[in-house]
């Protein structure tokens, strides 16, 4: 496969993600944890550089190394979210709402007590059975494998 059609399928997929994660938030109700939001940012970055890829040309292989490390660092958030769900890992303070730290008044501590917070480990929405941190876990994991493969076999595709 050419490597303009790996960047390419990696684009739309990259699109597709964030898609059906704010269909899921804004038309289905389900509100995201912290780190369900944070999960999203690989993929905003991935289309940023991908898109730029079509300017630069000769950073191709610059490129890929990048999707590889910034996939694989999405691998490990989203396992580490699959952990928290599973118990295996205690919710940290990333779990913990920004506006729960920075409160500092009484009125704001009542405020942010009478607002539901969503916990790491609560895992309102299934796809295929999967929580969407398993799913993120699988897809990350596999786009890693794909843009580090593509980036060590770039020299022989050439």
């Amino acid at each position: 496969m050419k490597n303009k059609t790996i960047l390419n399928i990696i684009f739309y997929i990259c699109i597709i993600i964030l898609c059906i994660a704010y269909f899921i938030e804004y038309v289905l109700g389900y509100q995201p944890c912290n780190l369900c939001l944070y999960e999203r940012i690989p993929y905003f970055i991935a289309i940023i550089i991908i898109f730029f890829s079509l300017f630069f040309n000769r950073f191709e292989k610059l490129i890929f190394a990048s999707l590889s490390l910034i996939f694989a660092a999405a691998t490990i958030l989203s396992f580490y979210h699959f952990g928290i769900e599973q118990g295996f890992f205690e919710e940290s303070m990333v779990c913990v709402s920004n506006n729960e730290i920075n409160s500092l008044s009484k009125e704001d501590i009542l405020k942010e007590l009478q607002k539901e917070t969503i916990s790491c480990k609560k895992v309102d929405f299934r796809l295929f059975g999967l929580s969407l941190a398993t799913i993120n876990t699988i897809i990350s994991f596999v786009i890693s494998a794909i843009t580090l493969k593509t980036f060590i076999q770039y020299e022989k595709d050439r």
